[in-house]
Formats: C-alpha cells, sequence, structure tokens
C-alpha cells in the first residue's frame, strides 16, 4: 500500500510530538506555514488542479534550498535563507505536497554514518539504535523510517542517499547524475553530486520520480525479458558473514523470480569507488567549501575539516590524471551492459555500531561507502531495497545499479525483486473517476485505487443534482443518485485519474448495490462516477443535507 497520502497538520503535528527522534530535523516547518501551505493545496485542488501529490507531507535534507527556511548544511555559521526553492523542491511543491521542514545531516554532506553533526547532534538508527542511521542524509531516512513523512529528499555523492536507506530499511532512490537538476543544492563534489529520494516502497520512488525528472532525462521501460543481473566477483564482507549470508539469500530470491545471474569480474567498480576520494578528484570538495573550512576551522566537525584540508593539497595535473583514468574505467564498465541488464550487490557489507561511529572519524565511514563510490562517478543509476534484517536486528538492503537513463527501467526491476506493481506513468492515466464515500483520501478503502497507480486529480462537488444516502454495508458506504425531479444538492467528491487496466479492474470489484455510471460535476463536466441502485435507498437514511461523506462522518 501507497504511503504517499495526504496527511491534515494536526496528524502531522502529532507526530512531530511524539518523534523518538528530534536530532532527524533541524528545521521543521512551523505550524502556520503548514496550516497556509494545506489551504493552498485545498484551493487549487476545489480550482480543478490535478495534484498528484497533493496533502503529502516529505522533508528536505538541509543542503538543499526551500524557500524562507535556512539551510545550514548542518553548520550554523554557514547559514543562508534562500528566497526561492530549488528545482527538485518546486516540483514536489507543483504537485501538491507539503515540506514539513529540513533534516539534519553529516555537516556539508560528507560522510556516510550520520553523526557529523555537531551543532545538532548525531542520528541513531531508528530500527536498532546501537547502530547509526547512516549518512549523509541521515535526519531525512530517519524522517520516513519513523513514519513522520512519507518520503523524504536527500543527495548522494557516494552513497549518502542510498546507505542511510539500507540501514533504515527503506528504498533509496539514486538517478542518473544529471537527470535530476542540482540547482539550490549545495554543492559537496558538483561533479558528481545527484539529489536522492527515501521512500516506503518501490511504487512511491517511481511515482516520486514522476514528480522530480523530465520525462525526457530517464527513458520510461520497454517491455523487459527476465533481467539478467551480474553479480561482482569479488566483494569484502568486513568479515560479516551474516551479511553474506543474507546476500546469497537475496540472489537466490532474485532467480526465484525468473531473474538470471552471472558473476563477472568488478575490480573496475572498486577501482572507481576508492578514486572518489581517495584520488586527486577529492579537490571538488574542497573548491566547494574549502575557502568557509578555512575561515570557520572551530565550526567545522574535526573529520570534516581534515577531509576538506586534504582536499586542498590535491595537484592540478593529478586532478587531470585522474580524470583520465576515470573516463578509462567508465569505457570498461559500459561494456557490461551487453551481457547484463543491472548489477545486484549488497548496499552496505557490515554496519558499524553508534560508539564505534563516534569513536574513529574516519574508518567507519570509508567502510561504508565501499559498495556505493563507484555508482557516480561512472555516471551510473541506482536504487536500494531492503530486504530483512540482519541478525543485530539492523535491516540489509541490496541495490540494483544500471546504466545512465536505466532509472525507471532500474524501479521495474526493482518493483520485480520486491513483489511490487507499478503504476504507469501520470500521461497514461487517461480516466477520471469521482468517488463519493470510503474511497476518498484518508477513508478505508482509499487504498483500492492507490494500489491501482491512480492519482487524485480534484477535490470537487457534483453538479446540484444529486441525493446521498447512508447504506448499511461494511464498511459504511454511501449511496449517490441523481434526483429525478429537482430537490438535488451539490455533493462532495472526488476525481481520480486511471489508466485502462486499473479502471477495469476497479469497476469489476465494486459491490452491489454500487455500480458505475455517467457523473455530472459543478464545472458542467461529466466523468465516470460511483452510483447507486435505486432500491438500496428504500430504508437508507437521506444525508443529502450534509453536502458530502465526510461531512455526514463528522456529525455523527
Amino acid at each position: 500500500m501507497s504511503d504517499l497520502r495526504p496527511v491534515a497538520v494536526d496528524e502531522l503535528l502529532a507526530r512531530r510530538a511524539a518523534s523518538s527522534a528530534p536530532e532527524a530535523w533541524i528545521t521543521p516547518t512551523a505550524p502556520e506555514a503548514l496550516r497556509a501551505r494545506v489551504a493552498e493545496v485545498d484551493t487549487r485542488l476545489a480550482a480543478g488542479a490535478e495534484l498528484p501529490l497533493a496533502g503529502v507531507p516529505f522533508a528536505v535534507k538541509d543542503n538543499i534550498d526551500v524557500a524562507r527556511l535556512p539551510t545550514t548544511v548542518a553548520c550554523p555559521s554557514f547559514a543562508y535563507v534562500p528566497e526561492a526553492n530549488a528545482t527538485v523542491v518546486q516540483r514536489l511543491l507543483d504537485v501538491g505536497a507539503v515540506c514539513a521542514g529540513k533534516t539534519n545531516l553529516d555537516q556539508f554532506a560528507t560522510g556516510l554514518v550520520g553523526t557529523r553533526s555537531p551543532q545538532y547532534g548525531p542520528c541513531r538508527n531508528p530500527v536498532v539504535p546501537e547502530y547509526i542511521a547512516g549518512g549523509s542524509s541521515s535526519g531525512s531516512a530517519v524522517a520516513v523510517a519513523s513514519g513522520e513523512v512519507a518520503f523524504a529528499l536527500g543527495t548522494d555523492t557516494a552513497g549518502s542517499g542510498r546507505v542511510p536507506a539500507a540501514l533504515c530499511g527503506l528504498v533509496g532512490l539514486k538517478p542518473t547524475p544529471g537527470a535530476l537538476p542540482n540547482d539550490g543544492v549545495v554543492p559537496a563534489m558538483a561533479s558528481y553530486d545527484c539529489v536522492s529520494a527515501f521512500t516506503t516502497t518501490v511504487a512511491d520512488a517511481a511515482t516520486v520520480l514522476d514528480a522530480l525528472a523530465d520525462p525526457s532525462a530517464t527513458a520510461p521501460p520497454a517491455a523487459m525479458n527476465p533481467t539478467r543481473l551480474g553479480i561482482p566477483d569479488s566483494i569484502n564482507w568486513r568479515g560479516d558473514d551474516d551479511a553474506r549470508s543474507r546476500f546469497a539469500d537475496a540472489v537466490d530470491h532474485a532467480v526465484a523470480k525468473g531473474c538470471t545471474v552471472e558473476e563477472f569480474d568488478g575490480h573496475a567498480l572498486w577501482e572507481a569507488g576508492a578514486m572518489l576520494y581517495g584520488s586527486a578528484l577529492v579537490a571538488e570538495r574542497h573548491a566547494a567549501f574549502g575557502a568557509f573550512a578555512a575561515a570557520h576551522p572551530a565550526d567545522l566537525d574535526p573529520a570534516v575539516a581534515e577531509i576538506v584540508r586534504r582536499a586542498g593539497d590535491q595537484r592540478g595535473s593529478e586532478v587531470y590524471r585522474a580524470l583520465a583514468a576515470m573516463r578509462r574505467l567508465c569505457d570498461e564498465v559500459a561494456e557490461l551492459w551487453f551481457d547484463i541488464d543491472a548489477l545486484l550487490l549488497p548496499t552496505v557489507a557490515r554496519v558499524p555500531t553508534f560508539e564505534e561511529s563516534l569513536a574513529d572519524p574516519f574508518g567507519p565511514s570509508a567502510e561504508l561507502g565501499a559498495l556505493t563510490a563507484f555508482v557516480n562517478p561512472l555516471g551510473l543509476a541506482a536504487v536500494a531495497v531492503p530486504f530483512g534484517l540482519r541478525a543485530s536486528g539492523v535491516p540489509f538492503g541490496v541495490s540494483l545499479v544500471g546504466p545512465a537513463g536505466s532509472d525507471r527501467a532500474l524501479l521495474a526491476r526493482a518493483a520485480t525483486f520486491t513483489g511490487e506493481t507499478l503504476g504507469p506513468p501520470p500521461s497514461d492515466r487517461d480516466h477520471r473517476l469521482a468517488v463519493v464515500g470510503a474511497h476518498l483520501s484518508g477513508q478505508p478503502l482509499n487504498h483500492q485505487l492507490t494500489d491501482l497507480g491512480a492519482v487524485l486529480c480534484a477535490a470537487t462537488t457534483t453538479a446540484p443534482e444529486y441525493r446521498l444516502y447512508a447504506l448499511d454495508t461494511s464498511p459504511p458506504k454511501p449511496g449517490l443518485l441523481r434526483a429525478s425531479s429537482g430537490g438535488g444538492a451539490a455533493i462532495e467528491v472526488e476525481v481520480w485519474a486511471l489508466d485502462d487496466a486499473g479502471l477495469g479492474a476497479f469497476v469489476a470489484a465494486i459491490p452491489a448495490p454500487l455500480g458505475v455510471g455517467r457523473v455530472t460535476l459543478a464545472d458542467g463536466s461529466e466523468v465516470t462516477g460511483f452510483l447507486c441502485e435505486p432500491y438500496a435507498v428504500e430504508q437508507a437514511a437521506d444525508i443529502t443535507a450534509s453536502g458530502g461523506w465526510r461531512a455526514y462522518l463528522a456529525g455523527v
């Protein structure tokens, strides 16, 4: 079931108050701003706007600009208040999503542990607090894993989105470099930074990608034969036999789902990953914030300060040699895609404990990127998905990695792995369906729409010529009838969009005495909608005066 559902402001605030991980947040959105935003979304829906993420709460990593909220990169002395939203944030607002605030991170997005935030505090694993949450997008992952928001934005340079997704039991979408715009994102290593997303399901990740990406930037999945998965022939398990066993189970699971598997020589992957921070390429991190670090040494986490200092020691000639070496590795890895469709590998081998990560400022972070850091410098797409728990109770996960532009195909392959069904892209949802009762947002049968990939188009009313009745059903439902000789009223409805298959499956499951027909909306247009057979309302209570099912339930 999708978690991309609208949430009332009071419920969002209650989740915030009950949170056991306040350190996940740096700047929560103020209650009055949340209420104003929800009112704006409601107004747009009432005007007929199509808003597939209407009222859905999301969080934003605090190196991505949200207008009128400070961007701190977990360093208060660096903070500024942007006047405009980053493009990725604006695109989510354009489709109705509600920003719940800015989240904690490893300072300047430098680290994979989630503990390098001296002013705002380290993030613990929300499942097993004795372990780390992973970073650098730690707060975004914790906010989703703890149920405070439906999804969150992070960034990913060496694994900063995928690592915390794996450790927190989430889906971590890391698009092809360049697929999403980076304007309004404070750079860590601008050539390799990617905006990423955290969701609870692959289907939700696909919906978020639809909202974020220009369709021309990521190819739609073509009809796919059984997936050919490549497994690296050498993985450094860091002595963790439990992780090795979990991955073997994941490979068996993929085969059971119809995939074929073959080993390949993974040396080019590991070499590219080691080069990202272990070669002169790291000079780009000094270009990003080295001048600020030199001017404010006391404000930086010691590990972050040392990393950026070393980055400033690189020679220009060595940078160009490193770039040439990376191009050679890109050409070598490109040969893989003739024989395989995607790579399958563990996202993280061993998981360091919280105390270990505090005690060792460099080792755990370097270890966590060993299986993820190669992806961006090689220009690849990736999606991390959960696969059960480790013996420690910490989530285990695997990553699917594919060539540039394969983002949507990777999501389709990931959905096969997790047993999900992806809906069509929004442009293919051609049918409009008006619902009036238990299928409204937040009502008990709404999932029957979202499970079929339906998206909310509008909240409006019928033309003033209908009557509404409370039927004796389980769960309770209303029946809508067109008034035969006047005396009708405008009744609250939501209009949802489905594709051919979705509408067919939905209509086939409707029980008597309900059915579908043509319903006239307030603007005079006609859509498919729920109606009721006249015999069913003979003994039913007429609730037309309430104006709609929600208002009737509120007054019962």
